[in-house]
């Protein structure tokens, strides 16, 4: 195992009625936490909170051998629009469920009993390792830096998520 990090082609896919490109923050936060980790954007894409617009990009990516993992922003909550994690969850070889523990654990050391209204997930899906996220740009900040930078990172020890890639086809 190398010492150097490996960079990984990341997309991101926001999902929101309400935003468009210019003005997600959460997005173009996690772009700018990605690109400073080491890691490459593959592609930014923005879509409505329809659980077929969400799962026809997030399959586009799955399907696609240059992304590596993709990070959705949006659609999480329990209001009858939040639909990311419906969409997603089928796509899905295997869950990660500890991400999703891990992330309101943590998230309820900043915003208390209200971490539990996030359905944020993870898993992997052909591959392609994917990070269901809340909206808010504090959440994707705490899920980045707190959990997905350092599993993503080669170098973390005693072992990290990169180094199950060459497997994950098995």
């Amino acid at each position: 195992m190398t010492d150097a990090p490996t960079p990984l082609q990341i997309a991101i896919l926001t999902v929101s009625d309400s935003r468009d490109l210019a003005g997600d923050s959460s997005g173009a936060t996690l772009g700018e936490l990605l690109e400073e980790a080491g890691h490459r954007l593959a592609e930014r894409r923005l879509v409505p909170d329809d659980v077929y617009a969400i799962r026809a990009e997030a399959s586009r990516w799955i399907a696609d051998p240059a992304v590596d993992c993709i990070l959705t922003t949006g659609g999480t909550g329990i209001t009858g629009r939040d639909g990311t994690p419906e969409a997603i969850a089928p796509l899905l070889d295997k869950e990660i469920s500890g991400f999703g523990e891990l992330f309101r654990y943590i998230s309820y050391e900043e915003i208390g009993t209200s971490s539990l209204q996030s359905r944020a997930l993870s898993g992997v899906a052909n591959g392609t390792f994917i990070f269901v996220l809340p909206g808010s740009r504090n959440a994707c900040r705490t899920a980045w830096t707190r959990i997905i930078e350092a599993q993503l990172d080669a170098r973390t020890r005693p072992c990290n998520l990169t180094m199950l890639m060459p497997r994950l086809k098995e």
